[in-house]
């Protein structure tokens, strides 16, 4: 099966070598997104909340960009430099997200690139 990769100019360009996505089947596998604005690549400014705001935006543009859209979302992977941060993610989560939720994982890291407090990655089912 072969591996078709998606790119958009409304989400950062990719840091390195690999895709914003990579569309598998009837499958898209999202690296992982941080706050970044996209049409400057440098972070948001702002608390916990715009960085997860600006993070799940980049996230919904390359959904968008494999013709799918958040509600597809299967999976997601949550990462925090400070888990007291959870609650707020959580707030932010909810504006994007209806039930049936994905399913999640949230872990905290040490570190995330760019100094960003937060980053998120998904699985996109597309029927």
């Amino acid at each position: 099966m072969p591996r078709i990769a998606i790119h958009t100019d409304q989400a950062p360009a990719a840091i390195g070598p690999y895709s914003q996505a990579v569309r598998a089947g009837g499958t898209v596998y999202l690296s992982g997104q941080i706050p970044l604005d996209p049409s400057t690549g440098e972070l948001v400014e702002g608390d916990i909340q715009a960085q997860a705001r600006r993070a799940f935006d980049n996230l919904k543009a390359v959904c968008e960009a494999a013709d799918g859209s958040l509600g597809q979302v299967a999976r997601l992977g949550l990462y925090l430099t400070d888990l007291s941060d959870f609650a707020a993610v959580n707030a932010v989560m909810a504006e994007y997200f209806d039930a049936p939720y994905p399913a999640r994982s949230t872990i905290q890291v040490s570190a995330l690139p760019k100094a960003a407090a937060f980053e998120v990655d998904a699985v996109l089912v597309l029927e």
